[in-house]
C-alpha cells in the first residue's frame, strides 16, 4: 500500500471504515493485556529460582573475609560481593560501593545529598537559587520524577546533542547534573558511541560539582549472541581526561536476578565513594550481606552471569522481533511511524506523526491494551511532539504479543487517518 499521505480524502475515509471494523472484531475478543512497564516474565523470574535454594540453616554464611552475614557490619558490602559488582561495572573493586537491592533508590539518595548537604564540600543544592538539570529525551519517566521531586528544573537536550550538552554545561553553573542511561537505553534502545562517551569524559563544567548519572540499567543485557553493542567504560575515560570525580555510575541485578530483591552499586572515584559513605554511615550499618553472600553464591562470576543472561535473552528475543515483524509488516513504507530495533534492553520506541501517540495509547487503551501513557518519556509527562510511545515487550507471552501488536497497529492506522482527515 502507498503511503497514508499520498492517498485521496475518498480513499481515506474508505481505509477509516475498513479499519474501525477490524478494531470493533478486535475489541469484541474482550482482551486484557499491560505492557505499561518493563517487567521481566514469569519465565524469566523462574530463571533465578535457584537463588532461593542456595543458602539454608546448614550453609556456611561466613564471607570469604571471615565476616558473619548475619549480623551487624561492613558498610560498602562484602569483598566477593563489591568483586563481582565491579565486574559487571568494568571497574576496580576499590570503586565500588554496595548499596542496597534498588539502584533508583540510590539515584534518589544521591540528589537528596546534593540538595541537602552537597557534594565533596560544596554548597547544598538547597541553597542555591536555581539548579538545573539535563533530561536527554526520550529517556527514563523515573529519572524525571526524581529530579521533578526536587523541584529541579529539567532542560532537554535530545539524544543526548552533544554540542548541545558541552555548550550548556560549560556556560551555566547552576547546571549541576545529567541523566544518562548508555547502553540499550530507555525507550530507544541506542548505545553510545565512542565518541560520546569521550566528549562525556573531556566536559568543562561551569559548576565544580557537576556529575554525571549514568544508569548503567541494561549494561549486559543483550539479546544477542552475534550481535551486540560495546561501550567505552566512562570512569576510566574521566580519569584519563582529569575528570575523575565527574561521574557517578549506578548498577543493579534487578533484571538479572529479581527486581526489587537484587543488589545495586555505585561506582565511581574514591573521593565520591568516601563523600558517600560519609553519609551513609547515618543510615545504615551495613546493608543486607546474606543477600549480597546468596548473589555470590548463585552466580559465582561474571561468566556465571553472562551465561544466566544468555537464557534471559533466550526469552526476550522472540518477543522483540515479533513486535518488529508486525511493525514491519502492517506499518512499513506507509509513513505513520518509525521505530527503533535495539540489540538489547527492555524497550522498542516508537514515532507516531505528530499529535497522534496520546490518541493511538487511548485507543489502544479501548480495546484491552495497556501502554505506557504517552509523554511519560519526557521530564512532567509532556512530549512537545505528542509522538513518542515506549513499547515494553517483556512481560506478555509471545502469543499475547501477537495480539498486543494486532492492536496497537489498527489504533496507530485508525489515528493517523483520523489525523489525515482532519487536515484535508
Amino acid at each position: 500500500m502507498k503511503p497514508y499521505s499520498k492517498l485521496t480524502k475518498e480513499e481515506l475515509k474508505k481505509l477509516k471504515g475498513q479499519l474501525e471494523k477490524q478494531f470493533e472484531e478486535v475489541k469484541a475478543k474482550g482482551i486484557h493485556l499491560d505492557m505499561s512497564r518493563g517487567k521481566p516474565s514469569k519465565a524469566q523470574l523462574d530463571l533465578s529460582n535457584g537463588l532461593m535454594d542456595v543458602l539454608n540453616g546448614d550453609s556456611d554464611l561466613v564471607s570469604s573475609d571471615g565476616v558473619d552475614c548475619r549480623n551487624y557490619g561492613v558498610l560498602d558490602g562484602i569483598t566477593e560481593a563489591r568483586k563481582l559488582l565491579a565486574d559487571m561495572s568494568e571497574v576496580p573493586e576499590r570503586n565500588i560501593l554496595i548499596y542496597g537491592n534498588s539502584s533508583l533508590n540510590v539515584m534518589f539518595d544521591t540528589v537528596s545529598r546534593a540538595m541537602t548537604h552537597g557534594i565533596m564540600g560544596n554548597t547544598p543544592w538547597c541553597k542555591l537559587d536555581k539548579v538545573k538539570f539535563l533530561c536527554p529525551v526520550p529517556g527514563y519517566d523515573r529519572h524525571f520524577a526524581i529530579t521533578e521531586y526536587f523541584g529541579i528544573v529539567p532542560l532537554l537536550p535530545t539524544g543526548p546533542d552533544m554540542d548541545m550538552v558541552e555548550k550548556l554545561v560549560a556556560e551555566d553553573p547552576a547546571i549541576k547534573g545529567i541523566w544518562c542511561v548508555p547502553k540499550y537505553s530507555n525507550p530507544t534502545g541506542v548505545s553510545y558511541s565512542d565518541e560520546t562517551v569521550r566528549r562525556f569524559a573531556h566536559l568543562k563544567p561551569a559548576a565544580k560539582d557537576f556529575r554525571i548519572f549514568w544508569d548503567n540499567a541494561y549494561s549486559i543485557h543483550h539479546l544477542y549472541d552475534d550481535k551486540r553493542d560495546v561501550i567505552l567504560e566512562l570512569l576510566n575515560e574521566c580519569i584519563k581526561a582529569g575528570n575523575p570525580d565527574m561521574v557517578f555510575k549506578f548498577i543493579s541485578t534487578s533484571k538479572v536476578s529479581f527486581p526489587g530483591s537484587g543488589i545495586a552499586a555505585l561506582a565511581a572515584s574514591r573521593a565520591n565513594i568516601e563523600d558517600a559513605k560519609s553519609f551513609m554511615k547515618f543510615q545504615t550499618i551495613g546493608h543486607d550481606k546474606l543477600n549480597q553472600l546468596r548473589h555470590v553464591r548463585f552466580f559465582k562470576d561474571m561468566p556465571g552471569m553472562y551465561e544466566h543472561m544468555r537464557k534471559h535473552a533466550a526469552i526476550l528475543r522472540p518477543k522483540f522481533e515479533k513486535v518488529e515483524d508486525v511493525l514491519e509488516k502492517e506499518i512499513g513504507g506507509l509513513g505513520i511511524g518509525t521505530w527503533t530495533k535495539p540489540l538489547g534492553g527492555y524497550f522498542i520506541s516508537f514515532d507516531s506523526m505528530d499529535g497522534c501517540a496520546k490518541a493511538i495509547v487511548a485507543k489502544a487503551k479501548e480495546a484491552g491494551l495497556i501502554m505506557t501513557g504517552a509523554g511519560a518519556t519526557f521530564p512532567y509527562g509532556k512530549d512537545p511532539k505528542d509522538s513518542n510511545i515506549r513499547i515494553a515487550p517483556s512481560f506478555p507471552t509471545v502469543e499475547e504479543l501477537a495480539q498486543a501488536s494486532e492492536i496497537f497497529v489498527l489504533s496507530v492506522k485508525l489515528v493517523s487517518v483520523e489525523k489525515l482527515l482532519g487536515a484535508k
